[in-house]
């Protein structure tokens, strides 16, 4: 079946979500949209008559846009929680900008000769502002209106990342689960309500210069606030709420096993990882995904729950090498084999909590590490690097990397740079498939069931035992894509559901399936 025919296979099957996830979209564009155009249009104005305050103003509110998307959600987090609150907030700052600089330009822009005549027929200056400065400034202010619609539709897609909903969940679940049709199908449906959004402007831009009525403008203004109230998803929930990635939610190991293996049925929200754990830590929500080595277990004192029916499956950590490098390269092999099966679990925990709690460089980490287990951490090279070594992003990875670099430059004569941080795990799949790195740690659970995308019943009889997933993923690995697996380092970070140790305890949940009793007595009670 040819790629576009899949993609609009994918399209029927999700059209019921896919068509959820685009009210969401609209609901949070809209209302962010509406409320940043009813402020700044008046401070527009406004600093059209203090001009001396102009620059500073709005000099500060540029500030907002230098701030990435996704740090200012996380500092919104612990205020407003996860959902439609902090992303419409978010997408409100990010809009002040283009409408408040367009406002004050375009009615500055006009030129004085014209309002001169207007002041000389006796008008007054409100008149001269509805009536003159307005009119003649709008094509300019819907430039500025629709700029910061484009932008916002745009940035409501990394909303999903704290559970806002909209198409952002499609997009982020396809990049963790390696699946182009996934990331089509809500990066097509965005790219065209930007279009629609913007072409839907135009039209009403010519209208209101053909009338600029109050009548007219507080319907447009009464439509904007009422269509997003409808569709918007709810902003606060009382419900026992689970803080899932978008890679849990959709993987064969994650949410849908878990729902099945143990009858599990949760009041779920997506949240980026990176921001998950802050979100239990603040009592945003009462359960996550997360990891059995992640240091935030002990940073935040949480409880992980024990997989009483043995649902996840192992995930041993391993360099993985592209089979031109290490053929090229055979000393790396010897220079891995020094480190593996030596990290156990706690002490990947322990090297996790320096980094998650203590705020200590992953590199010093890594360095000391070495340091403590008698390998040499002291040379340095440069010039032209022989070997990219990549990382996902998330602490663990920041320290792997690291490691594998202090190793390759002091027990080989290679040379290493490290591309840390990239985001997911397609991403470093696909570099390390097309040559851009030559190496990143990852995870046998994550090999079988999302880069090999093995079959149910094959996973089934693998998935148990560390020895054969080790073995099928490395075998599949090499045959499929020539890609190598090295020796395990010896951890296994398998998922886990976490959370906050006093409220488990309050609750008396200790396994999975006394969460699922819990959840299932409460859905009765209601």
């Amino acid at each position: 079946m040819s790629p576009p025919a899949n993609i609009f296979r994918f399209l029927i099957l999700h059209r019921t979500e896919l068509l959820g996830q685009t009210v969401e979209h609209i609901g949070l564009t809209f209302f962010a949209m509406t409320i940043a155009t009813v402020i700044s249009l008046p401070v527009g104005i406004v600093l059209t008559r203090h001009r001396k305050a102009a620059d500073t103003v709005i000099g500060g509110i540029g500030v907002i846009q230098t701030i990435p998307s996704v740090a200012l959600l996380g500092l919104l987090l612990p205020l407003f929680g996860i959902g439609a609150t902090p992303a419409i907030i978010a997408l409100f700052l990010y809009a002040l900008l283009p409408i408040v600089r367009n406002t004050y330009a375009g009615i500055n822009d006009v030129d004085n000769s014209v309002i001169e005549s207007a002041r000389g027929m006796g008008m007054t200056d409100r008149q001269i502002l509805a009536k003159v400065e307005l009119p003649l400034a709008l094509p300019v202010i819907f430039a500025g209106i629709r700029t910061a619609t484009i932008i916002n539709v745009g940035i409501a897609t990394l909303c999903a990342l704290i559970g806002s909903g909209g198409l952002g969940e499609f997009i982020f679940r396809g990049i963790a689960l390696n699946n182009t049709n996934m990331i089509l199908a809500g990066a097509i449906p965005a790219a065209l309500l930007a279009l629609l959004f913007d072409f839907t402007l135009g039209k009403l831009e010519s209208v209101i210069r053909q009338i600029i009525k109050p009548a007219l403008i507080g319907a447009v203004m009464v439509l904007f606030i009422v269509v997003p109230l409808l569709v918007i998803p709810p902003m606060f929930t009382d419900t026992f709420q689970a803080g899932f990635t978008a890679e849990f939610m959709a993987r064969a190991d994650g949410y849908p096993g878990l729902k099945e293996r143990y009858g599990l049925r949760l009041n779920t929200v997506e949240v980026d990882p990176q921001l998950m754990y802050q979100a239990l830590r603040d009592n945003k929500v009462d359960v996550i995904s997360g990891f059995s080595t992640d240091g935030r277990i002990q940073a935040y004192n949480l409880r992980v729950l024990r997989d009483d029916k043995q649902y996840f499956p192992p995930y041993q950590a391993a360099p993985v090498v592209r089979g031109e490098t290490i053929r090229k390269y055979p000393q790396l092999r010897k220079a891995f084999e020094k480190i593996a099966g030596t990290i156990s679990n706690e002490t990947m925990r322990q090297l996790n909590f320096r980094v998650d709690q203590h705020q200590q460089d992953p590199a010093l980490v890594a360095e000391n590490y070495l340091q403590e287990q008698g390998f040499r951490t002291d040379t340095e090279r440069t010039g032209t690097p022989d070997i990219t070594i990549a990382s996902k992003n998330f602490t663990e990875q920041f320290i792997l990397a690291h490691i594998f670099h202090c190793l390759i430059e002091n027990y080989t004569e290679l040379s290493a740079e490290l591309k840390t941080g990239l985001g997911g795990t397609k991403i470093c799949f696909d570099a390390l498939i097309h040559g851009e790195i030559d190496l990143y740690p990852e995870y046998t659970g994550t090999g079988l069931l999302v880069l090999l995308n093995t079959d149910q019943e094959t996973a089934e009889t693998l998935m148990q035992d560390r020895q054969k997933v080790y073995d099928y993923v490395k075998t599949e690995f090499q045959e499929q894509y020539d890609l190598v697996w090295l020796n395990p380092l010896g951890f296994n970070n398998t998922y886990a559901l976490l959370m906050r140790e006093s409220h488990a305890e309050q609750l008396d949940i200790r396994t999975i399936s006394d969460l699922n009793r819990y959840v299932s007595e409460q859905a009765g009670t209601e």
